[in-house]
């Protein structure tokens, strides 16, 4: 069929949205394994340890118990109460059970953010390096990213550096703390910077912190908790990373008024809401002590300490992470294009990571390699880096 003549197309829209260059080096690697290769597998973004037994016994009982109907699309009122009580204590933001939403991952909660607030035509400022997602997130609602130095801000000055960037077309900010992929953890005092700028210019912030309880050095601060900024900002959270429940699509997201009619709207038009036993889930694993949750956060800082330390060691410059799961060394003793360097690392040494170009052009010259795997994992790992640079 001539798709041309019948009139049949695509919206346009869609036209400049992609798919992640994360999922291409994904691809490569199951190839590579089903012609019976070992690989190294530092290019994921998901944790080490499975979902506890209690989470999913939770799950279990929910369906056991029929807990299979429709739940309401915004969440069980007690998912979204213990969530309120949660980010009151550990976020300093201070909510109703009707300002949190529960979403199909934290994704579906940036997603409807960016729906809720951009118009066609107008511009986010998005800190890059940053989740590749994120700008065809951007590019999706007819808006257009512009990307902010992250190093450049914190030499120059996070304000000084948002306005140097900002249009009269922009509508709102990207925060996220700590980032994908370089592991930095912005200060209290850097999102005071962020949100005087955002008061002054009158933008929204939409914030992602996805890995706030993975923080080494420093501490996790919500902008949210900021004095004027919980009107202002949308903020999404995951049970991801926590809690190992990537496949369960769990999360759920903040706001005040207007911002939480159009986030209802949006998960209400396009997933009626979360499972309902995956509900039942969350609520259990949020009665998860937080000295487990400690325990966790010490096993990585053992594989972020093991890796970043052999980077290091064989010329690949990368200091240590304040957070999230992901090392984001100067790759260029490899090569200086960050693609060929993935390539070379993976046709030679079987590792794989990912481009620091997929992140955005403040991420060339860089790889990325995630650390979420066993110890012996990254053993190996080390050792067929020392055997690569030998």
């Amino acid at each position: 069929m001539n798709t041309r003549q019948s009139g049949i197309r695509l919206a346009k829209r869609l036209d400049e949205v992609g798919f992640s260059g994360i999922v291409q080096v994904r691809n490569k690697v199951m190839a590579m394994r089903a012609e019976g290769l070992h690989v190294h597998s530092l290019h994921c973004g998901e944790p080490f340890f499975e979902t506890p037994q209690e989470i999913k016994y939770a799950a279990v009982k929910a369906l056991v118990e029929n807990h299979t109907h429709y739940a309401p699309s915004s969440g069980l009122p007690p998912l979204r109460q213990a969530l309120a009580a949660k980010l009151a204590v550990k976020n300093a933001i201070h909510v109703t059970e009707d300002e949190v939403i529960a979403t199909v991952g934290g994704s579906q909660g940036l997603y409807a953010a960016f729906q809720s607030v951009i118009d066609p035509g107008d511009h986010v400022l998005v800190f890059s390096p940053y989740w590749t997602p994120i700008g065809d997130l951007v590019t999706l609602a007819q808006g257009r990213p512009l990307l902010v130095p992250t190093i450049t801000a914190r030499r120059n000055g996070i304000r000084k550096t948002l306005e140097q960037f900002s249009t009269p077309h922009t509508r709102a900010i990207y925060f996220n703390t700590p980032q994908n992929p370089s592991g930095l953890v912005f200060t209290r005092a850097e999102a005071e910077e962020v949100a005087a700028f955002a008061i002054e210019r009158d933008l929204v912030v939409i914030a992602d912190e996805a890995y706030e309880d993975l923080v080494y050095d420093g501490v996790h601060f919500s902008i949210a908790a900021l004095p004027g900024m919980a009107e202002r900002t949308i903020t999404s959270f995951t049970f991801s990373k926590t809690y190992a429940m990537t496949g369960w699509r769990a999360g759920y997201t903040v706001a005040k008024e207007p911002f939480m009619t159009a986030l209802r709207k949006i998960v209400l038009y396009s997933t009626n809401g979360v499972p309902t036993p995956v509900q039942y889930a969350m609520i259990q694993a949020l009665s998860t002590p937080e000295s487990e949750i400690a325990a966790r956060r010490e096993e990585y800082r053992r594989r972020r300490d093991l890796l970043v330390a052999a980077l290091n060691d064989v010329g690949l410059e990368c200091p240590p992470p304040a957070g999230a799961f992901y090392a984001f060394p100067n790759a260029e003793k490899i090569n200086k294009n960050s693609r060929t360097a993935a390539q070379i690392l993976l046709d030679k040494a079987h590792i794989a990571t990912i481009p620091g170009s997929v992140f955005g052009a403040q991420g060339e010259g860089h790889l990325r390699f995630g650390y979420a795997i066993a110890i012996k994992e990254i053993e190996d790992c080390v050792d067929a880096l020392r055997k690569f640079f030998a």
